[in-house]
């Protein structure tokens, strides 16, 4: 497979091989690129022979800067400390993010593939995100979520979705400020291109910063419902309703 990956693309590619999904992960992230064949393989105890003193603590997955800052002012430098720390400790700074933390020190992950794959979320949402190839100015922005809201609203059409809950993430060019966003709560249940489209533009506006790059951006449409529970308020046209959602859907068929 890597030799097939390098004859089509060009790329090198690395795999990261383990007894369970986290040492996977840190054999790929951390390992496979420094063998000669670029494979690298993790057990428990290799893990705790050749990771436990490997810094910094940003290199492992799920630990960013703030949390290895956070490790660092509690005397914390390596994953060997971090599974010799006091637990009680660490639950009381991390609440229950410290079970992981203190399972991965150990290069434990109970997860396994049939658990995600059985997974089902109490609400169901569609999402997408898109970082963006450079930094975007505001009107520039603006057009790629137009976009973003029109592709996802002819999903909605071609599944026979419906929302009344939608929410908006912008993320600004490195180092220069904290991502935007917010949600809002839309008085009818619908998949109205026009009705959502104003709903997010507005969100857009309303939430976020005007002078600074955008380098980001994620929408999501919450509490999705089959089209049979589609509302309409006093001010709903239902026949024009009815053109616009005939009209998506010649777009699907032509696409």
């Amino acid at each position: 497979l890597l030799d097939d990956v390098f004859e089509i693309t060009g790329i090198t590619a690395t795999v990261g091989i383990g007894t369970n999904l986290y040492l996977c992960k840190i054999a790929l992230d951390i390992m496979a690129k420094h063998t000669s064949d670029n494979i690298a393989l993790l057990t428990e105890k290799s893990y705790q022979r050749y990771l436990w003193h490997h810094t910094p603590l940003t290199n492992f997955w799920h630990i960013g800067h703030g949390i290895s800052n956070h490790l660092e002012r509690l005397g914390i430098h390596d994953m060997y400390d971090l599974a010799h720390y006091n637990q009680d400790i660490l639950y009381k700074e991390f609440g229950i993010n410290a079970e992981y933390m203190i399972d991965h020190a150990w290069g434990r992950e109970p997860t396994t593939i049939e658990d995600i794959k059985a997974y089902q979320s109490s609400t169901n949402s569609i999402s997408n995100s898109q970082v963006l190839f450079e930094d975007y100015e505001y009107d520039d922005a603006m057009l790629v979520l137009k976009e973003m809201v029109e592709l996802n609203v002819l999903k909605f059409i071609d599944q026979h979705l419906v929302t009344d809950h939608i929410s908006l993430y912008v993320g600004y060019s490195k180092n220069v400020i904290r991502g935007t966003g917010g949600q809002r709560k839309i008085t009818t249940r619908t998949k109205s291109l026009k009705r959502l489209m104003k709903e997010f533009i507005d969100l857009f506006k309303e939430k976020t910063h005007k002078f600074y790059p955008i380098r980001q951006i994620g929408i999501s449409f919450c509490d999705v419902l089959d089209e049979y529970y589609e509302s309409y308020d006093l001010f709903s046209n239902i026949d024009e309703l009815e053109k616009e959602k005939r009209l998506q859907e010649s777009i699907i068929k032509i696409k």
